[in-house]
């Protein structure tokens, strides 16, 4: 029999509505508990099906390279290239290895433990002050200075190769910051310092080491000064494209036994010596497992290293924002004339003009007579072609060109020079932060064409793991045919092989150290093995 509520009593009504609520509660959670039982069951499902990586470590496929290679613990507005870069930067295809990134972090444990304002340091200093030799094998910490010798260029090849140097010995780097480092780079390491204090015993000593100073290596070598029973509690090692070949034997696994053992070694170079560390065999293995692309060590240690500060980074930013980044591709052209005297030249353009529309680069003239008609209903394609030169002229040629007549593809193509000083001007802060940030723009290019020999342009290819094309060096005041050859990899080349007589058949066997494209004199790493 139904039963109607209207017939029932206030009291009964009350209670049948509240037996309804609670039935339709019930019914209402069990619904709700199998829609979720379900849920759970898919998103089982799911993560049985899908690899672990991408569920939970998707966030570091989003990783910059900088950033996978950085520390924490940084002040991010103290230097905000450390952690920009990638907003201007294209994602890197080069990823660093774990071991490099485990080896970043020792590194870093080992600094903090023995960099300035230590105790470690005050007693590896204190041996320099009481003699100059000693009769152990050193303090639980070891260093090594790098002193800043020739153009910008030349500088931070030779850092990033003291910095290797340091990795494979388990030496703190130390940077001389008598000229204007602290107005180009941050410091790279957290919670200590990378500069040389400027009481340091040895600083009024260093810009007098030469290969006549006692403690020149290759010059004790050469004098029988070095025995197995003492070390000395410093040495100088002369790195440079005319070094002797006592000095070479730097390079050697048995002068490695000995030097091991001294605390403190000043360097000076002016080339990147990186590759001659390969060619020794213990170094060699460790490397293979930092970096088992072998072409990238620059490319990872400039990016972990180097952090332009916030003066030449605004710098870089403002050009960026001002001429590249509304392009559609961006080109870089390096343009180094290494003549005397230096200048424009109409043979260079020549060559640069060949090189860049033979490679498909840039795009030729539309021929005298045809007529360009624009499609309003389909915006053109933007190439932005960036400049560095101390010489305007080059830049101003290409402006003219194109301003003048159209291009055969219908591209417009814009060419900005940031600087045109005429004159290399080392060390005077400004000109060397133009010049940094040059090397920055550079490297965020699409594509890049390089001048011979122009360590410039290898640090800028090597940041922007880039492959450039590089311009031959012209002979006779004549374009070279053909103008151009495309590099081997993005590694900078070491413009001398400094190759000692006890590598002679370790670079026979090493096939991934090859002689340069532009310098049959140099040697640089490749990725082919």
């Amino acid at each position: 029999m139904r039963i109607h509520s209207h017939l029932l009593r206030p009291k009964t009504r009350f209670n049948m509505k509240k037996l309804e609520d609670n039935i339709s509660f019930k019914i209402s959670g069990v619904m709700k508990l199998t829609i979720t039982f379900a849920t759970c069951l898919v998103l089982s499902m799911v993560l049985l099906v899908l690899p672990s990586h991408n569920i939970f470590n998707d966030h570091k496929s989003h990783l910059t390279t900088t950033e996978e290679l950085l520390a924490t613990g940084f002040d991010e507005e103290s230097c905000m290239s450390r952690y920009h870069q990638s907003s201007l930067r294209k994602p890197s295809p080069y990823k660093p290895s774990t071991n490099l990134v485990s080896k970043l972090r020792s590194y870093e444990m080992l600094h903090k433990r023995c960099g300035p304002g230590t105790k470690a340091y005050e007693r590896a200093t204190k041996q320099l002050g009481k003699n100059n030799v000693i009769n152990s094998s050193g303090d639980d910490c070891q260093y090594v200075v790098w002193a800043p010798m020739f153009g910008l260029g030349n500088r931070i090849l030779s850092m990033v190769s003291v910095f290797t140097y340091a990795l494979m010995t388990d030496r703190v780097m130390l940077v001389d910051q008598r000229n204007d480092i602290t107005d180009l780079f941050c410091e790279p390491f957290p919670g200590t310092s990378w500069l040389l204090p400027s009481d340091f015993p040895l600083t009024n000593q260093i810009d007098s080491f030469n290969r006549t100073h006692s403690h020149c290596y290759g010059t004790m070598l050469k004098n029988h000064a070095v025995n197995s029973t003492t070390r000395p509690s410093y040495l100088y090692i002369d790195i440079f494209h005319d070094s002797r070949d006592h000095d070479k034997r730097f390079f050697c696994e048995e002068n490695q036994a000995f030097i091991k053992n001294v605390p403190w070694l000043v360097v000076k170079s002016n080339l990147y010596y990186a590759p001659s560390l390969w060619l020794i065999p213990s170094f060699q293995t460790k490397l293979m497992k930092l970096f088992p692309e072998r072409d990238t060590v620059f490319h990872h240690l400039s990016h972990y290293l180097l952090h332009p500060t916030n003066e030449v980074w605004g710098m870089v930013t403002r050009s960026y924002n001002a001429y590249l980044s509304r392009a559609d591709e961006v080109l870089g052209l390096q343009i180094r004339v290494f003549s005397t005297p230096s200048g424009y030249f109409q043979h260079v353009m020549d060559q640069i003009l060949s090189c860049t529309q033979r490679e498909k680069l840039l795009p030729e003239l539309a021929s005298n007579g045809s007529q360009q008609v624009m499609n309003i209903t389909k915006t053109p394609k933007l190439k932005a072609v960036l400049v560095t030169s101390l010489h305007p002229e080059y830049s101003d040629e290409l402006k003219n060109m194109f301003m003048e007549r159209p291009s055969s593809t219908g591209e417009i193509v814009e060419v900005y020079q940031p600087s045109g000083e005429r004159v290399q001007q080392t060390d005077k802060k400004v000109h060397d932060q133009k010049a940094l940030a040059e090397i920055y723009l550079l490297s965020l290019t699409d594509k890049l064409v390089t001048s011979t020999r122009s360590t410039f342009g290898y640090v800028a290819q090597g940041l922007g793991g880039l492959k450039p094309w590089i311009l031959y060096e012209p002979r006779h005041q004549k374009a070279p045919d053909p103008p151009c050859v495309r590099a081997m990899s993005m590694e900078p080349c070491s413009l001398k092989a400094l190759v000692s007589a006890c590598q002679a058949e370790t670079i026979k066997t090493t096939p991934f150290v090859k002689y340069c494209e532009d310098r049959i004199t140099g040697i640089k790493l490749v990725d082919e093995l």
